[in-house]
């Protein structure tokens, strides 16, 4: 296969680890920026790719801050089976039935009405209507009760409850199903688990083939947990799964396959935003891309961009981000082309990549200011990349895909940028910064520019940009921004196929006024209200009117509070709205 294009600079080098591989990449240091977020007048731009024939090699790593490396864990595999088998045929450790309100429902004899759990209830002598008697159980979401049996091949019969039970397109009740299966295994040391759903027979042939994927994704990844960072963990014992009466074929076989390349792009997305700033810098980030189109080389180049290489560019905005740090930028662009056939759609996924944010001299102080959780300031990097990595295995055809990430941190120093700085992008708009801490859209301002240079048709980004989001929608619903209604429908509908919760914002032109500046184009951050629509009214300024363009916030999804550890947020919706924009 082809190696990769990678752009690399031509000074001295210095090396450093991928996040989760043995593989390094060499990259270089960086100049001191003489002219903080100013336009350079040099035009004659050199060519910044340079052709690789040679693969990557070994290279010896530098020390982190703290001496921390995360530890290399073999992923783990899950076979995934969609049968015929009849449910009192089945041998393995735990059958797990899907139940809704409605299938719980007993008669005057205390004997369930629904047929599936009728007959399994016969032949356990009463069992099962006797504990979800006992426990209270009535098939409401997250209620579990497990039972073990003797006299069936199944160790143990478990019954998961589905609410009023999944509605409309949406996959996420199943998905939830799932990730609730796998809670039952985990509890269990399970090795092998069949999955029913007590009235399968509503679905139609389509539904049964989505609603088999949402539970296979519950499943994988309600069972991986990011250990690379504890001395001590255990092995998930889930080895097989077969889903039991939702139909079998090539088709299932198939879709099975394509959900646990999405569950990969998800765990990569998962352990991108997990990992502390002491390990992932930008550096390390840019080299996560290098190592995808290594990997899927067939379909993928990658470019790296160093801040010289930026500057050429004129991209201010977002060197005056990264001014401060002693970790040197990266700009990141993974190109992939399709194996063979024609292109008819290009798309372009960009994600915010602020790997550390501690809000530059507007720092972030005092509860809830959320600088402890910083690190997943890149949640949108993570997504693109995620995505990037999944479709490296799909290879949807007629596509054309640029994903591009701006990476950096946002640090205090004495190079650093200061509130009253007035910046240009690479398009020539002037910016003054009046916070700091609003340094997101300041590097995606070049980052959109330089994909609107790409030639592409559509836009989707994604950025942890603005706590406002998460108080007006909380903590697992994203935000959309767009003034394209077509291209609304279009990643909602993704989004519902995905399972994960998208919620369209207006973007209320009049707040404008509060964007604009004395001494420049505009400001960086508006009044006090309707943060996170400011915010996407920025992020336009830098966006072509004939390039449609969409910004999802994803302040809030991105971190799992209780689990204390990411989500992976936004990689199957990308998935899912490439796809739907290929040839497949």
């Amino acid at each position: 296969m082809a190696a990769p294009i990678i752009t690399l600079p031509s000074s001295s080098s210095s090396t450093t680890t991928l996040l989760a591989s043995s593989h390094s990449i060499h990259f270089t240091k960086f100049k001191p920026i003489p002219s903080l977020g100013f336009s350079i007048s040099r035009t004659n731009l050199k060519n910044p790719l340079l052709f690789c024939s040679k693969r990557l090699t070994h290279a010896v790593a530098k020390a982190n801050l703290g001496l921390t490396y995360p530890a290399q864990i073999d992923s783990h595999k899950i076979s995934f089976t969609a049968k015929d088998t009849d449910l009192l045929e089945w041998k393995g450790d735990i059958l797990a039935i899907g139940v809704t309100e409605k299938d719980i429902i007993k008669d005057e004899n205390s004997k369930f009405e629904n047929n599936v759990l009728k007959n399994l209830d016969s032949q356990l002598n009463g069992l099962l209507s006797e504990v979800s008697t006992e426990e209270d159980f009535s098939g409401k979401v997250g209620q579990s009760t497990v039972v073990r049996i003797s006299g069936l091949g199944a160790k143990r019969v478990g019954l998961v409850g589905l609410g009023n039970g999944p509605t409309g397109s949406s996959s996420s009740g199943y998905r939830s199903l799932g990730e609730s299966v796998a809670s039952l295994a985990k509890a269990s040391r399970a090795n092998s688990v069949a999955v029913a759903l007590a009235s399968s027979q509503d679905l139609s042939p389509e539904l049964n083939l989505t609603t088999t994927s949402a539970i296979a994704t519950g499943i994988f990844l309600g069972t991986y947990e990011d250990n690379r960072f504890k001395t001590e963990s255990k092995k998930p014992s889930l080895e097989s799964v077969d889903f039991l009466g939702l139909g079998a074929g090539p088709e299932f076989e198939k879709k099975l396959k394509y959900s646990q390349e999405v569950c990969s792009g998800v765990i990569l997305g998962k352990e991108l935003v997990n990992a502390p700033a002491n390990v992932l810098t930008p550096e390390v980030l840019a080299e996560e891309a290098v190592k995808i189109a290594s990997t899927y080389s067939d379909v993928f180049t990658a470019t790296v961009l160093d801040a010289e290489q930026c500057k050429e560019l004129k991209m201010g905005s977002f060197l005056a981000v990264a001014a401060a740090s002693a970790n040197p930028p990266k700009f990141i662009h993974l190109h992939y082309k399709p194996p063979t056939g024609s292109v008819k759609s290009k798309l372009a996924l960009v994600g915010k990549g602020l790997t550390f944010d501690c809000g530059g001299y507007n720092i972030k102080t005092g509860a809830g200011s959320l600088i402890e959780l910083m690190k997943f300031d890149m949640g949108g990097s993570a997504a693109v990349l995620g995505a990037a990595k999944a479709l490296g295995q799909i290879k949807p055809p007629g596509v054309e895909v640029h994903f591009i990430v701006a990476a950096c941190e946002n640090m205090i120093s004495g190079t650093g940028m200061r509130p009253g700085d007035i910046l240009t992008a690479s398009n020539g708009k002037t910016i003054e910064v009046n916070n700091t801490d609003a340094e997101g859209r300041l590097t995606l301002a070049d980052a959109l520019i330089y994909a609107c240079n790409q030639g592409v048709d559509k836009i989707v980004d994604l950025a942890t940009l603005t706590g406002a989001c998460i108080v007006a929608l909380g903590p697992s619903i994203a935000g959309v921004f767009t003034p394209n209604d077509d291209l609304a429908k279009e990643v909602v509908a993704a989004s519902e196929a995905a399972g994960e919760k998208l919620w369209r914002l207006p973007m209320e032109e009049s707040y404008w006024e509060s964007m604009k500046s004395g001494v420049a184009d505009m400001v960086n951050t508006g009044g006090r209200y309707g943060g996170s629509i400011t915010a996407a009214l920025f992020l336009k300024q830098f966006v072509n009117e004939n390039v449609e363009w969409l910004h999802i916030d994803m302040a809030g999804p991105v971190w799992n509070d209780k689990k204390k550890a990411a989500t992976g947020f936004g990689v199957p919706t990308l998935v899912e709205w490439v796809v739907a924009n290929s040839s497949s």
